[in-house]
């Protein structure tokens, strides 16, 4: 492959990251099992990923910002709904750490930190918490998929590629 095919590659890897759902900690071990260097994989597919999970939490916050003075300029009280009781109960009983380090498993970073915001978290603590877990997260699979690529002895070719060449 040439220098722009890998170019392209590491853009799809930051681009897919970035897309709610696919997630830096997804994308990542596929771009090292199709033969990507796991360094520079790995940086992209963070850095994508915690980019637009700080835009989500700045988005959020805005939203949050309007809809709180649109009610209070029409002097309406907010009922809550029995979903939003029982996320609230949760939220509390785990807290922030607790949602961050587990909803990008379950619901995605992007979810997470949109559900952590509306719980009551601030930007900064949001930010730092989601971060951290999609960090965590991609590194520890960036690692496991490493190991095992190089357990199988599979360190100079790509599995991926090498099963569409057949």
């Amino acid at each position: 492959m040439n220098f722009m095919e890998y170019l392209w590659l590491y853009l799809l890897v930051f681009l897919f990251a970035a897309i709610p759902f696919f997630e830096a900690y997804g994308v990542i071990p596929i771009a090292i099992i199709a033969g990507l260097s796991p360094v520079p994989t790995f940086l992209l597919g963070l850095f994508g990923n915690v980019l637009t999970v700080l835009f989500v939490i700045l988005f959020v916050n805005k939203i949050k910002e309007w809809r709180q003075a649109r009610q209070r300029k029409r002097g309406e009280e907010v009922v809550e709904s029995k979903r939003s009781k029982r996320a609230q109960r949760l939220w509390k009983k785990y807290g922030l750490p607790g949602l961050a380090m587990v909803g990008p498993l379950v619901v995605g970073s992007h979810l997470t930190a949109f559900m952590s915001m509306s719980f009551g978290g601030t930007k900064r603590s949001s930010f730092y918490w989601v971060t951290f877990s999609i960090t965590f997260w991609s590194l520890l699979f960036t690692i496991l998929v490493y190991l095992g690529i190089d357990l199988l002895g599979r360190n100079e070719e790509g599995i991926l590629r090498e099963i569409f060449e057949m």
